[in-house]
Formats: C-alpha cells, sequence, structure tokens
C-alpha cells in the first residue's frame, strides 16, 4: 500500500482506529417517536455499518434483534445495548436464515423494520472471478435481502405495514474498478426495492434503499484506505469529511420511522457526494 502522508485526514483517522477509535458520531440527532418500542431486525448487524445502525434504533427505544456470523462481536454488541438481541447466523445458508428470521421475530414480538445491510466488499479482479466465487458472492450481497424481506412479509402485513430498507452502494454508480461482482449485487438492490415496494405498497410496507459512499469503518481503513484512496476522497468527494457508520443509520432511520411515510420506492445517496 502507498504510504500516507502523515499530516492528512486519512492519517488522523487510521491514528485513530489503530488504537481501535474509529470515529464517531453520536445519536444526538432527530428522535422519531414513532420508532420507539419497535421491533426492529437488522441483518449483518455486529460489525461496521451494521452495528451503528443497531446503535442508532438502539437509541431509539427500539427492541432490536440482529443476525451475523461473528459470536464474539454479536454478543459484545448486544451486551452493551438495552433491547439488543444477537442470533448468530450464516446468511447464506438459506435456511438458517429463515429459521433465524422466525426466532428474532418471535422474540421481538413481532418486526415493523428490517434492515437489509448485510454484505462482503472483498476486492476481486475480473478475469479471476470462477463461478464459485460468483455465487458465493451473490450468496452474501443479494440473496439473504430477498429471504430476508421474504420472511417479514407476513408479520408486517399482519400489523398493517412496515419499513424495509436495504442497503445499496454507490460502487455500480460510480463504475469503481476491482468490485465487479459487487457492483452487480448492489444495482439489483436497487430494481430489488422499487418491486417490492410496488408489490408490498398496498399493505403499507414501504421500500427504500440507501446508497452509502466509502464508509470509514474499521474494515476499510483496515484493508483499504492508504494514499490513493485518500486522494481519490480528496478528489471525489464535494465535503471534506469522511463518512462514518452513524451517518448511515440517521439516514435508515428516517426512512424505518413515520416521517417518511409517503417515501417508497425510492434511492437516497449518502456518499459526501462523490456520485
Amino acid at each position: 500500500m502507498t504510504e500516507i502522508d502523515e499530516a492528512s485526514p486519512a492519517a488522523q483517522v487510521i491514528a485513530e482506529a489503530r488504537h481501535g477509535r474509529v470515529p464517531q458520531v453520536e445519536f444526538a440527532g432527530a428522535q422519531f417517536n414513532s420508532l420507539r418500542g419497535e421491533g426492529v431486525i437488522v441483518t449483518g448487524g455486529a460489525t461496521g455499518i451494521g452495528a451503528e445502525i443497531v446503535r442508532g434504533f438502539a437509541a431509539q427505544g427500539c427492541a432490536v434483534g440482529f443476525l451475523d456470523r461473528d459470536a464474539e462481536a454479536g454478543q459484545q454488541l448486544a451486551a452493551d445495548l438495552p433491547n439488543a438481541h444477537f442470533q448468530l447466523c450464516d446468511v447464506t445458508d438459506v435456511p438458517a436464515l429463515q429459521a433465524a428470521m422466525a426466532t428474532l421475530i418471535a422474540r421481538l414480538g413481532g418486526v415493523g423494520v428490517l434492515v437489509n445491510n448485510v454484505a462482503n466488499d472483498e476486492r476481486h479482479a475480473l478475469e479471476a472471478v470462477t463461478p464459485e466465487f460468483f455465487d458465493e458472492r451473490i450468496a452474501v450481497n443479494l440473496r439473504p435481502h430477498f429471504f430476508a424481506s421474504q420472511a417479514v412479509i407476513g408479520p408486517m402485513r399482519e400489523r398493517g405495514g412496515g419499513a424495509i430498507v436495504n442497503l445499496g452502494s454507490v460502487a455500480w454508480k460510480n463504475k469503481t474498478l476491482g468490485l465487479s461482482v459487487y457492483a452487480t449485487a448492489k444495482s439489483a438492490m436497487s430494481g430489488f426495492t422499487r418491486s417490492l415496494a410496488r408489490e408490498l405498497g398496498r399493505d403499507g410496507i414501504r421500500v427504500n434503499c440507501v446508497l452509502p459512499g466509502w464508509v470509514m469503518t474499521q474494515r476499510q481503513i483496515d484493508l483499504w484506505l492508504d494514499a490513493a484512496g485518500e486522494e481519490a476522497l480528496e478528489r471525489n468527494q464535494c465535503l471534506t469529511g469522511r463518512i462514518v457508520g452513524a451517518d448511515i443509520a440517521h439516514m435508515v432511520m428516517f426512512l424505518a420511522a413515520d416521517t417518511a411515510r409517503m417515501i417508497t420506492a425510492q434511492e437516497f445517496v449518502v456518499d459526501a457526494g462523490w456520485s
């Protein structure tokens, strides 16, 4: 990796991250009264953006259930938060995902919000992609979103409505290199969102998609934020700050709340003006 100028914003971000201090944004903004007491499920919620979404809903007074295959991180997050319930699950195993969703719905006493967050953005060369690799990436970046959504339709219909928020990405809009399979799956999220919104709108179920830019999670900082990445951020973002998980969580919570009651089938980009 290319060395980063020690005086640059990226160097400060990385220095904090190396000591376990990924930049944080406190959830001191809007309080959405309609979310208090709501049952929320987040896929891939133990780390990164997902963990910030879980924290955000917990701060709103929600009962939050989240799925992840990282047992240690999931158990720790659940222990740190009120009304948070962790369910160990490999979401690429559809029967296991369906069983985990049913368990969480029962534990929460219903579900009003689903956040389809789980993803794997491992970089890959186009010519090196095998059928097995392709299927593995679709199995985490697209398929769980479909079957998790399928699992909440019945409970949401019974309660008279709900909200599904899908996590897409600007990677496909920005033609990002080294992410061909990931970008394929994330572009499909936009079509999935619109199709689902049309099918479920008469049931009072809203479906929207949030497209994050480059979010400074621990994983991104450790694996990919170098001098070239910092230069790309400076060149492409309109805003000079760095996007953190809470920035995405704030948008997700807005879309989940009754404040957005007439918003569905839409995309919301949170990328500091990159795309």
